[in-house]
C-alpha cells in the first residue's frame, strides 16, 4: 500500500473515531500527548504517523491500532529501531487478533505505553535474539523461543546482539468494538 494511501485511510479513522466520541482536535491531541497541529496533519493524510504516534492515538480511542490501519495487510508502519508490517486483522464477536511482522534495529530499547487489561502480546522470535516483554521483566528471547504478556504496562522490544531481529507479534483485545 503506497504511503499516501494509507496516510489518507488513517485521517480519515482518526477523523471519524473522533467525531463518533465527541472529542475535539484538540482533546485527542492532549489525550494521546501528540501536537494539535501533528494531529491535525495526520488527519489531513499530509503527514505520516510513526509507529509510537498511531499507538498513542489507537490508545486514546481505545481502538486497536490495525483499525487506524484500515485492516489493511501490507500497511507498514516504523519509528526508530523498529517496523511493522500488519499480516492479518481479523475481528469476531468481542476479539480482535492483529498479526504483525517486527524488524528489530540493534540499538535502544523501543518503549511502548500500555494497552490496558484487555490486551494480550505474544511475540516469537524469527531471526536474532531480541529483549521483549514488560519493563520491569523483559526477557531474553533466541529463534524459536516466545514470550507472552498482558499489555497493561508500559513495554519494549529490542535487538540483542550485533545485527537485528526479526518476530511475528500477535495482539489480541477482548473487548466490544466502539468505533
Amino acid at each position: 500500500m503506497r504511503s499516501a494511501e494509507l496516510s489518507a485511510l488513517i485521517g480519515a479513522r482518526l477523523t471519524s473515531a473522533r467525531a463518533v466520541r465527541g472529542l475535539s482536535l484538540g482533546a485527542l491531541a492532549r489525550a494521546a500527548g501528540i501536537g494539535k497541529g501533528s494531529l491535525s496533519e495526520i488527519e489531513g493524510g499530509s503527514r505520516n504517523p510513526n509507529l509510537a504516534t498511531l499507538y498513542a492515538l489507537a490508545g486514546a480511542l481505545d481502538v486497536p491500532m490495525s483499525w487506524l490501519l484500515a485492516e489493511r495487510a501490507g500497511a507498514e508502519v516504523s519509528s526508530p529501531g523498529i517496523h511493522t508490517r500488519l499480516l492479518a486483522a481479523t475481528q469476531e464477536d468481542e476479539v480482535t487478533v492483529e498479526v504483525f511482522a517486527l524488524r528489530l534495529d540493534r540499538g535502544p530499547m523501543h518503549r511502548s505505553e500500555a494497552h490496558g487489561a484487555h490486551v494480550t502480546e505474544h511475540l516469537l522470535v524469527t531471526r536474532g535474539r531480541a529483549e521483549v516483554g514488560p519493563l520491569d521483566a523483559t526477557v531474553e528471547l533466541g529463534v524459536g523461543e516466545s514470550l507472552q504478556w498482558t499489555a497493561d504496562s508500559r513495554h519494549g522490544y529490542r535487538a540483542l546482539g550485533g545485527a537485528s531481529a526479526e518476530a511475528v507479534l500477535t495482539m489480541w483485545w477482548r473487548r466490544p468494538r466502539r468505533f
